[in-house]
């Protein structure tokens, strides 16, 4: 019986084993190239350009950095890369992930410990640092809910958590090309990695 594919061949020529993938064909290029492609909400945001993964990585690790001023650049590294995984498996909203079950979660979850390790951080992201990026995470969820996904901000408040009064307001979503999200993605972790070398 032929055996069924579990990987992808990636631009730079990695082949990424989906069910045991390892560090080293891990590449942030491939990563920021399909997180720049991937759109959020299912693409159902207004605007010419879909708001993509990478430029909402890039939200919540600008929002950790407001949420904790003193987290490290391993830290917000881990915020950059919190959604990394979806460069091959997408981005399900999360009424799909429900109805997928655990294996989606089970995917996941090995991608995130191939990507960690591959940039030196820890396989596991420590409990408190990710509950600080989930904040985020819900933080940036509102924003994008509100001011480009036709959320109306009572539907918002309820199923992201209302942010504290003035936290968000002097945020504007930035709606780019791929290529120019692909840069600024690459140009963001090149800068933190650089701040984490002796």
């Amino acid at each position: 019986m032929r055996q069924t594919r579990a990987w992808q061949r990636m631009l730079s020529g990695r082949r990424l084993d989906l069910l045991d993938p390892t560090p080293v064909d891990i590449e942030i290029e491939d990563i920021a190239h399909g997180l720049a492609f991937v759109a959020r909400w299912n693409g159902q945001t207004h605007g010419d350009w879909p708001y993509s993964v990478a430029e909402h990585s890039l939200l919540v690790e600008h929002l950790l950095g407001r949420l904790d001023p003193a987290a490290d650049p391993a830290a917000r590294l881990c915020a950059l890369l919190h959604d990394a995984p979806e460069y091959v498996i997408g981005d399900m909203i999360s009424p799909v992930k429900a109805a997928v079950g655990p294996s989606y979660g089970e995917l996941d979850g090995k991608l995130q410990t191939a990507i960690n390790l591959r940039f030196g951080l820890p396989a596991k992201t420590p409990d408190r640092l990710k509950r600080l990026i989930k904040r985020a995470d819900r933080l940036s969820a509102w924003l994008e809910a509100t001011r480009i996904a036709g959320f109306s901000v009572s539907e918002a408040n309820r199923f992201f958590s209302r942010p504290a009064p003035g936290l968000l307001d002097d945020l504007a979503l930035t709606l780019r090309p791929p290529a120019e999200v692909r840069a600024a993605y690459l140009a963001r972790h090149r800068d933190l990695m650089a701040a984490r070398s002796p």
